[in-house]
């Protein structure tokens, strides 16, 4: 992440309507999946500075994974549950795997798609989030260092792949495609 957006990220995350949506949905699907479940323990790989933990602290026990040593340093509280560096094979399982707006930034997401799979618990499940089409690309994207957006179809090839069966998809936020296309638009006649 470029040092300019890292440092303003934690108050856009905390005041930006979108993220607040966002979280708001998502807590609304995690509930979903964890409901009943007993001790649940929950990674989030790509999880910056654990700014979603508090949310998520709530359904069981949270670690983090974060490649960006400069974003972790801001973490506070729960710096000592974010490990830094590359998600790994070995380790513990979790119930619940977060690739939140993760694989876009990665150049080969069947090899990270194959490691969360060795990480699941035998209940796991796993939530990824990515932005999508490609032809909705801008310097949005560019500043954001994604490799690539996805289409549905896209993901689900991608994560059928790796043997992850599909419980629930779905675009979150589609009202926003207009906008997005008239930004694109502009940044190419521009």
């Amino acid at each position: 992440m470029q040092t300019e957006y890292a440092e303003a990220y934690p108050d856009l995350y905390h005041r930006h309507w979108w993220w607040r949506v966002r979280e708001k949905i998502l807590i609304g699907v995690i509930s979903d999946v964890v409901a009943g479940m007993k001790d649940v323990r929950i990674l989030d790989v790509g999880c910056g500075a654990g700014l979603f933990f508090d949310a998520l602290s709530r359904f069981g026990y949270v670690e983090g994974v974060e490649s960006d040593r400069t974003v972790v340093e801001r973490s506070g509280l729960w710096r000592p549950r974010i490990q830094v560096g590359p998600l790994g094979v070995s380790g513990p399982r979790f119930d619940l795997i977060l690739l939140l707006d993760v694989l876009e930034h990665v150049s080969d997401p069947a090899a990270l798609l194959r490691i969360v799979r060795s990480r699941l618990s035998t209940r796991g499940t796993l939530i990824v989030t990515v932005p999508a089409f490609n032809w909705l690309w801008t310097s949005h994207d560019v500043l954001n260092q994604h490799v690539r957006r996805y289409s549905r179809s896209e993901l689900l090839r991608e994560l059928t792949d790796q043997r992850f069966v599909l419980r629930k998809s779905r675009y979150l936020f589609p009202s926003l495609v207009a906008p997005k296309l008239a930004v694109r638009i502009k940044e190419r006649l521009g």
